[in-house]
């Protein structure tokens, strides 16, 4: 941020060449002069570059009330707090204005008898643009006082006449003269409520009690609405839905990599979770998306994934702070455990009442399968299996297993001279079992990739730690563990859980 402006009066802001600029036109010059500079004005947004951002950005240079709908979760909120980015950062108002007026541009008979009487001595304060973007939660009790304004009786009492515009205390959207009014979840307005933003949307005035003010308001009115076909709250009446000139349709994240990048931004871990553990939370919101068990007109939040991946990190933290793990790194494993509690976030189809859980086994297994064919392929597992096998033993992981204790209990696996392919035995079908036909979960099938030169020597873990890019303790068993799952649900293993312990045989 950078330093307020030390003008004090008009004089001086006349003098400084300052010129008055309409709201709008503020708006729509710097996001002109980001855009020719190569500047991205929207950070933080993935997935919405090709589709969503083009459509706000010519709202905005056609100056625009823009309304946004979409399912939860899909950043509408997000995209409107970055609209604020795009005002000047530091405005002049009028000192004690009430409504924030530009010192050249005065709307009210108080500020106008200002101007006139102090001329270019006229103090002037600056504002941030943090302080020019208004926020408002719809919610049933919200008044027209809240949002218009109403007759405050405390000034009547003083003495005023009830018809003097003095008497009048502001709502929110004349108090934000010369900024942004968001709007979230505007159909939980009451449709009378509504009826109150027509004039300021359209003929910029104020109507309170039945006094008429003219006051040339200068708001940028933006909203957000889930699609009226999922809420049952309420709706967007048809004149108000006629004043935005913009109506904009949001989506959850098209690319796997957005979906990633959204929950490696928002998430708070309190511990490391590997890549591929991110996207299998990633593959398995997506997944949801598409099934035809989850009630798609709710949708499936992004906040699904981000919970997700905030719970893994929280479940290997509590590992390592219980049996004293320098450092905790999240596990396969830990996936289960977010799976438990999130659960209740997805809205399934009537007709699948008492099968969530087995439904949400399924699609985490899908999830699971395409994250091992997406890294794993071209890397010749069967030696993994054959140790197994030859060992007589199990290998043992749990939400409790250190990842020292999970590598001491893997069977030994003399060194290969070869990345070798796996046969089609390793198939993993789309439900993450076995499959005729099926992609093989380390056949290479998802992609020409073949193990490397890095990948040539070594046994089959320094194989899969390297091309998951495992450095250490944690990593490396969180690694393996993936490879474990991937051969269990190509069924080349078994896969027994209970009492927080899952064993590999």
């Amino acid at each position: 941020m950078s330093d307020r402006p030390d003008i004090s009066t008009v004089g001086e802001l006349r003098s400084s060449g300052h010129t008055f600029r309409t709201l709008r036109t503020e708006i729509r010059e710097n996001l002109l002069a980001a855009l020719s500079a190569g500047e991205n004005p929207w950070p933080g947004l993935h997935g919405f570059s090709r589709t969503v951002l083009p459509q706000v950005e010519r709202a905005l240079l056609a100056g625009h009330d823009i309304a946004l709908l979409g399912e939860r979760g899909q950043g509408k909120t997000r995209l409107l707090r970055t609209l604020a980015a795009l005002l000047d950062e530091w405005a002049p108002v009028i000192e004690g204005s009430e409504l924030g007026e530009h010192p050249f541009d005065p709307i009210t008979d108080a500020s106008r008898a200002r101007a006139a009487e102090l001329g270019d001595d006229l103090p002037i304060v600056w504002r941030h643009r943090d302080e020019r973007y208004v926020e408002k939660l719809a919610t049933p009790d919200t008044s027209v006082a809240d949002l218009i304004g109403d007759v405050d009786p405390m000034r009547v009492a003083e003495g005023r006449r009830l018809g003097d515009p003095e008497t009048i205390h502001y709502g929110l959207v004349p108090r934000s003269h010369r900024g942004i009014v968001a709007i979230n979840e505007l159909p939980d307005l009451a449709e009378r409520i509504q009826v109150s933003l027509l004039n300021v949307m359209e003929e910029r005035d104020v109507q309170i009690r039945g006094y008429v003010l003219r006051l040339p308001l200068d708001v940028l009115v933006v909203a957000t609405a889930n699609p009226e076909d999922y809420t049952n709250r309420g709706r967007i009446i048809t004149p108000l839905k006629d004043r935005f000139g913009a109506e904009i349709r949001t989506h959850y994240p098209i690319e796997l990599d957005d979906e990633i990048a959204i929950i490696t931004q928002e998430a708070h871990l309190g511990a490391d979770v590997p890549p591929a553990v991110l996207e299998i939370l990633s593959r398995f919101a997506r997944n949801l998306r598409e099934s035809s068990a989850v009630d798609q007109s709710s949708g499936v939040s992004a906040r699904f994934a981000i919970a997700g991946a905030e719970t893994v990190a929280a479940a290997a933290l509590h590992r390592a702070t219980v049996r004293g793990e320098d450092r905790a790194v999240a596990r396969v494993v830990d996936v289960r455990t977010a799976v438990d509690v999130l659960g209740g976030k997805v809205e399934f189809e009537v007709g699948e009442e008492g099968r969530e859980d087995e439904l949400l086994e399924h699609v985490l297994r899908t999830a699971t399968a395409e994250t091992v064919r997406a890294h794993l392929a071209g890397i010749d597992l069967g030696p993994l299996v054959a140790a197994i096998e030859a060992a007589d033993e199990v290998v043992t992981t749990g939400e409790q297993v250190t990842a020292a204790e999970f590598l001491a209990s893997l069977p030994e696996i003399p060194g290969r001279a070869d990345g070798g392919q796996a046969g089609d035995d390793e198939s993993a079908g789309d439900d993450g079992r076995s499959s005729d036909g099926g992609e093989s979960a380390g056949d290479g099938s998802s992609g020409d990739r073949t193990t490397g030169d890095d990948e040539t020597a070594g046994d089959v873990y320094d194989q899969v730690a390297a091309r998951l890019g495992a450095t250490d303790d944690g990593s490396r068993a969180s690694a393996v563990e993936l490879a474990l799952e991937g051969l269990f649900l190509a069924r080349r293993i078994s896969k027994e859980t209970g009492d927080g312990e899952t064993v590999y045989g």
